[in-house]
């Protein structure tokens, strides 16, 4: 994890076609590094009632409060335990800093424009709506997030407000 952080640093300056790639059960994910402020652990997380099944709650990280998302429960997919491997990517959308709890982060990679292609139509269902495009690596692919739409402008607002 040490070396992604610094992986991280050194492409600070070269934001573009740069994507943390992160598990989720057997699927594959890239997020925008521009989006990804650090990696942590996972924390003790407070809980907070009345919120959204998959807003776990708040974490206290370096004296900063910030909620934090279970990726798996935004995505539709079945709650686990957490063990060790899973981790939080503290991720700025929208100028709110959330944590994004997913089962481990992989590397950092480089994904060219040209090898993100976009989702293809199933029975004529184009709606995806936090899959921005997939990313061709070698033989593998990976899901790449567009994070300005993991949540709406509602969501946004009652998870800045939850701080």
């Amino acid at each position: 994890m040490e070396q992604m952080l610094e992986d991280m640093e050194l492409l600070e300056d070269t934001h573009k076609d740069k994507y943390l790639t992160f598990t989720l059960g057997k699927e594959e994910y890239g997020i925008g590094i521009g989006y990804v402020t650090e990696i942590v652990g996972i924390q003790e997380i407070t809980e907070v009632p009345e919120l959204p099944h998959y807003v776990k709650g708040i974490i206290n990280l370096r004296g900063k409060i910030i909620p934090v998302i279970d990726a798996r429960l935004r995505f539709g997919k079945e709650e686990k335990e957490y063990t060790d491997r899973n981790c939080t990517i503290v991720i700025e959308v929208k100028n709110v800093t959330i944590g994004l709890i997913v089962d481990a982060v992989a590397e950092v990679l480089s994904i060219d424009e040209e090898n993100v292609v976009p989702l293809p139509r199933l029975n004529g269902y184009t709606h995806h709506k936090y899959i921005q495009g997939i990313g061709k690596v070698g033989n593998n692919v990976k899901l790449i997030l567009d994070c300005d739409k993991l949540f709406s402008d509602d969501e946004m607002e009652s998870l800045s407000n939850i701080i």
